[in-house]
């Protein structure tokens, strides 16, 4: 164990842990959600952007909203991954998880996981990508 926080000794633990929870809830949300929305192609993304045109009225935008649902899903899920416009793609991801969140409370279902990802989406907004990301490299650069 000592051996473990010897090599980590020189990290900052706050910026380990946005590495490792952006790391892991990136993965997790491609593998599990967005990597079947994106390849389901406009017929899957028009029924996944009935859930938020349903609930304004705008039906002619069903695909569009799909499509934008699938990128977070999938694309802003691997950005957060890597630390790349962070906290625009957590926007974006977060977005989606509280239109999910409303539909499933519509639904009387219990909406965990998307409350979970929604979660993590406000504290990768709130607390930033951290030290350990493309954000901070590109950042460094222009300082």
């Amino acid at each position: 164990m000592n051996t473990i926080l010897i090599l980590f000794k020189n990290y900052s633990r706050v910026d380990l842990g946005l590495l490792v929870t952006r790391a892991v809830f990136g993965f997790f949300m491609i593998y599990n959600h967005g990597y079947g929305k994106i390849i389901g192609g406009p017929e899957k993304w028009e029924k996944l952007g009935g859930a938020l045109t349903n609930l304004i009225g705008l039906e002619f935008l069903q695909t569009f909203f799909g499509l934008m649902a699938s990128l977070s899903e999938s694309l802003f899920s691997l950005f957060i991954m890597f630390g790349l416009f962070t906290r625009l793609s957590s926007f974006f991801l977060g977005f989606t998880m509280s239109i999910a969140t409303i539909k499933h409370l519509m639904k009387f279902e219990l909406p965990e996981m998307a409350i979970i990802y929604l979660t993590f989406s406000a504290l990768i907004i709130f607390s930033g990508p951290g030290k350990y990301s493309i954000d901070n490299l590109i950042l460094k650069k222009f300082k």
